[in-house]
This record gives structure tokens, sequence and C-alpha cells, in this order.
């Protein structure tokens, strides 16, 4: 998955709609909410962090490192078509990166997103 704007999640309702209808996930490192779609759509994702993370550099850290896990899970599997939101949590920050890996993958597999 590349990080081009069409497989990005940008608007309010768009968050509010996957949070409403579809299924969450809880890892220690992140929350993920995903909403299937229709085959024609792909994979698409948003990114939120709220102001319990910290400041607008911290909240951006955490979102960067979300994205690009995010990335490198998707690479190297094939996706069902799904909306996608991820939210960081405290947590995120001090954590190894392979330990979000890990979530990342688990909770993608509970959502049967991943094969």
């Amino acid at each position: 998955m590349t990080a081009r704007p069409a497989h990005r999640l940008k608007k309010r309702s768009a968050f509010l709609r996957v949070a409403r209808e579809g299924r969450k996930a809880a890892t220690r490192s992140l929350v993920m909410q995903s909403l299937e779609t229709d085959a024609n759509s792909g994979l698409r994702s948003g990114f939120t962090a709220t102001k319990k993370i910290g400041n607008a550099v911290a909240r951006n850290r955490t979102k960067r490192r979300l994205k690009e896990a995010l990335r490198l899970t998707t690479a190297e599997a094939t996706c069902r078509p799904a909306d996608i939101v991820v939210i960081g949590r405290a947590a995120t920050r001090q954590l190894p990166f392979s330990q979000i890996l890990r979530d990342m993958r688990d909770a993608l597999r509970k959502l049967d997103v991943l094969p």
C-alpha cells in the first residue's frame, strides 16, 4: 500500500462511518477499526491520535510510525478491500517498532483484512 491520497480517509464523516458500522480490534500500541467495502475500492486507511498522547510533535510522530507499520505489513500480503482507521495510543511512542509491526499484523488478522 502506498501513501497516495486516493488510498486515505480524510473526511470526518468517513472516520465516523467506520467507527459506527465497523468492527474493532485493540492491541497494546493501537486500536484499529475496519469496515468492509466493495471490491473496487481497495484498502483505504486513516490515522488519528488524541491529545492524550501529547503535543502536536508527539501525535505526528505516532501517526508516522503507524503509517509506516501499515505500509510494511500490507506490502507483504494481499488484503481484503476495507476502510481502516488506526488510532494511536500513548504506548506507540515508546514501544519498539517491531512490537508495533506485530500489533498491526495481529489487529489486521483479527479484523479479517489479512489472511
